[in-house]
């Protein structure tokens, strides 16, 4: 209700912010979500484990995680003022890295990253042994994690930074 006496640039920032601090706090679970199913894939291939229906789950809500944060990453790129500023002066933004980082990079490595999973994920339940499933499962998702951390913009990081939490 409150909401609704704001002027328009008003609810435009809010809704901006509230997206860059969810986008950035999921970023944890997707990081983590990865890292274990990475860690239970080379487990369970090194081990000649059986694939269980716990890694199955495993496998199925880390591709969901990440689809999540995809929802709210293409969300607030079509909200972010640094990407309307970088699409409507492209030849002028592109000369700066970090304009150039965000507008282009981030969320194309992100997409490919994002991709990765989803193949990995569906490749590996369809494979017909569990040795199989865990060496699908290991080198999509640790390829798509390490892709991950290049495009994140890591408060240490030379590309782009930003807080670990905003």
């Amino acid at each position: 209700m409150f909401l609704s006496y704001l002027c328009p640039v008003h609810k435009n920032l809010m809704m901006y912010q509230t997206l860059t601090f969810l986008h950035s706090t999921f970023r944890w679970l997707v990081v983590l979500s990865l890292f274990y199913s990475v860690f239970r894939a080379y487990q369970g291939y090194f081990s000649n484990k059986v694939f269980s229906n716990t890694d199955n789950s495993v496998r199925h809500w880390t591709a969901t995680i990440a689809h999540i944060q995809l929802v709210l990453g293409i969300t607030l790129y079509s909200q972010s003022p640094i990407i309307k500023y970088f699409w409507k002066n492209f030849n002028e933004a592109k000369e700066s890295f970090d304009l150039l980082f965000f507008g282009l990079i981030h969320i194309f490595l992100m997409l490919f990253s994002i991709i990765l999973i989803t193949i990995g994920s569906a490749v590996s339940k369809r494979k017909e042994t569990d040795k199989e499933r865990f060496k699908t499962m290991l080198i999509y998702f640790l390829i798509a994690l390490l892709i991950i951390f290049i495009a994140i913009p890591w408060p240490f990081s030379p590309l782009a930074n930003r807080p670990y939490f905003r």
